[in-house]
């Protein structure tokens, strides 16, 4: 059997008590335990995910040092990133709180290491467990790009799933603040949701605000922060770059937008972290997505090189 590539073919990590590395890659296939309505042909859902878009990295490892017109020049800035693959962590889905548990401890172990914990997602509850481990590395602000609020107090009775990780973030001492970017039609959340994150004091921008002002004015907005946690719901994007998704929404987040938001947080303040989630393969066209995320999750690591914050 073929073993499955590593992001970029970087070098392998296991385990991660043994990590030196300036990134680490470690894939999460976590599914929150409630019911959606999804086409049955994507039922594994986000499971897939860190597989696909591991597969889809290579197309970009042989060419990681030539002229990048997006960074008008070297993706590193010219800087020895040592990017690891920590492989996936392997869950146990009938403990969820066992899944939980050893996500945040996983992610403890990275950041005890010294490196900064890139995400491949699950879907859009593995935040939760993730943001647990930052207890002692706070306080931060956390940056969503999504299509919805995520701010449900629960969902079916259970607290830790994709509707509820900001409203979990929010609770969290060393959040001091967070900036949700992207948010777009209906299924947004309720109006108890909006307002429970109006009171929290979260930023919240539009996707029609950020085509109209640009990101350089939204990013004024930016809460001030030692450090910046940035999470991901493949649906923030738009369609036409992120077509594999549970819930396609026109009008979201481009290539440009993206890359320029992190490019412009970097600035700010150290990223501390970055997960990407809600990628299925199952509804994907062409690999499409999977392989604008292998692409985003590059500039995002050379948003950090250029900034000085690695390498």
């Amino acid at each position: 059997m073929n073993q499955i590539p590593t992001f970029v073919e970087a070098p392998r990590c296991e385990p991660l008590a043994d990590l030196d590395a300036d990134v680490a890659i470690i894939g999460i296939p976590y599914k929150s335990p409630y019911e959606v309505s999804v086409p049955v042909d994507a039922m594994a859902g986000t499971l897939s995910a860190p597989e696909a878009l591991r597969k889809q990295s290579v197309v970009y490892a042989h060419s990681l040092r030539h002229y990048d017109f997006d960074f008008d020049g070297d993706l590193f800035a010219g800087r020895d990133v040592r990017i690891a693959d920590c492989g996936d962590l392997v869950l146990e889905p009938e403990s969820p709180e066992k899944q939980l548990r050893a996500i945040t401890q996983a992610i403890r172990t990275i950041l005890l290491r010294g490196a900064v914990p890139v995400v491949l997602g699950g879907d859009h509850g593995t935040p939760i467990p993730i943001l647990r481990a930052y207890e002692n590395h706070g306080p931060i602000c956390v940056v969503q790009i999504d299509a919805h609020l995520d701010f449900r107090d629960e969902r079916q009775g259970y607290k830790d799933g994709f509707s509820s990780q900001m409203r979990r973030a929010a609770e969290m001492p060393w959040v001091q603040s967070m900036m949700q970017i992207g948010l777009r039609g209906v299924g947004s959340g309720r109006q108890e949701e909006y307002e429970a994150a109006r009171k929290h004091g979260s930023v919240m921008v539009r996707a029609q605000e950020l085509h109209q002002l640009g990101v350089e004015l939204v990013l004024q907005r930016l809460p001030e922060a030692e450090g910046y946690y940035i999470t991901i719901d493949s649906d923030g994007l738009d369609p036409s770059i992120a077509p594999g998704v549970y819930y396609p929404s026109p009008g979201g987040v481009d290539y440009f937008e993206m890359t320029d938001l992190v490019k412009g947080i970097a600035k700010r303040g150290a990223i501390v972290g970055i997960d990407f989630c809600e990628v299925v393969p199952a509804l994907d066209v062409r690999d499409l997505t999977s392989i604008f995320a292998a692409r985003l999750i590059l500039n995002f690591i050379g948003a950090m090189a250029h900034s000085g914050q690695i390498g």
